[in-house]
């Protein structure tokens, strides 16, 4: 019992400080007192891949998970981006965006959480916990959708992205990145005249978002993810019931595709992205979730160019 009450008791302020923190910097957002950061990093391009001197096959925005922190880090050291890049090499992809921070100031780089965050790791997860959860409240949800919707349309632009061109856009994400995704779809319409393509790897979301301008939804799962089934359970706009959500409409009007990676887990040595987990025909998790993304987003480019979007190198 001694412990539990510990662990009240080191949580406790630490929840009730990151809950602050992530409502003031929407709040901010909204009401200008802070402007988001564009600039990035020292030797951070704004994409990779094609080159920006001509139309590329897609710009696709990679939205990882709560570990994200930085404008350089994922969780698997960038190994899914490379394959990524790798094997498409028509693409032009974008990783520096933060999904967890309104103002996109990477969580590291802020000083006075810095020493703080450095000598208490689970700062760093609780952060970005608490800001999956700003994002999906009904009173924070317009204005953080808007916020990161318009850093990624920013990012996009400086990375050569031309509003219009209908060259298309992907979203891919990861975890709590779906959250951000699911919310940047009517910005990026708004800012960019895009409809994006969302594909959503073990994506954990509350399913509010209004995907009506996504060009289509890919969910990518696996029976052995226990945390993308905790997200369904706890959101009830994720279940059938509520039927006027925007992810069961989505649902009826025949804009999800599920496909399932069994037997990935979500995170560990079996995870999607695993270059060690194998398949029985020897194929790594990390090679068959990067082949088949390759493919949805190669097959999105040729219906986008049969339909008389600009004509791509895909």
């Amino acid at each position: 019992m001694n412990g539990y009450v510990v662990t009240l008791l080191t949580l406790g302020p630490a929840l009730l400080a990151e809950g602050l923190l992530a409502r003031y910097e929407v709040l901010a957002y909204g009401a200008g007192w802070r402007a988001p950061v564009t600039a990035l990093p020292h030797a951070v391009p704004y994409a990779r891949g094609a080159a920006a001197d001509a139309p590329p096959g897609a710009y696709l925005v990679y939205l990882d998970g709560i570990g994200k922190r930085r404008a350089r880090d994922s969780r698997d050291g960038g190994e899914l981006v490379k394959k990524l890049l790798c094997g498409a090499p028509e693409l032009r992809v974008l990783g520096q965006v933060q999904p967890y921070s309104p103002l996109a100031t990477p969580l590291v780089e802020r000083p006075v959480w810095a020493r703080l965050r450095r000598h208490a790791g689970l700062l760093l997860f609780l952060h970005n916990v608490m800001q999956i959860f700003v994002a999906a409240d009904h009173r924070y949800r317009p204005l953080y959708n808007q916020a990161v919707g318009s850093q990624i349309a920013a990012q996009l632009q400086l990375a050569g992205y031309e509003p219009g061109s209908g060259v298309p856009v992907v979203l891919l994400s990861y975890s709590g990145g779906a959250q951000v995704a699911t919310g940047a779809v009517g910005p990026l319409r708004t800012l960019l005249g895009t409809s994006p393509l969302l594909i959503m790897l073990g994506g954990f979301h509350n399913g509010a978002n209004d995907l009506t301008h996504a060009a289509h939804l890919h969910r990518l799962t696996s029976a052995s993810d226990r945390v993308e089934r905790v997200g369904s359970w706890i959101f009830p706009q994720r279940r059938r019931l509520w039927w006027t959500g925007g992810w069961n409409k989505a649902v009826r009007a025949g804009k999800i595709t599920v496909h399932a990676l069994d037997p990935a887990t979500h995170v560990g040595p079996r995870s999607y992205i695993s270059p060690t987990a194998l398949l029985p025909d020897g194929t790594s998790h990390l090679d068959r979730t990067a082949a088949l993304v390759i493919a949805l987003v190669r097959q999105h480019c040729r219906a986008t160019a049969r339909h008389g979007a600009p004509a791509t190198n895909v």
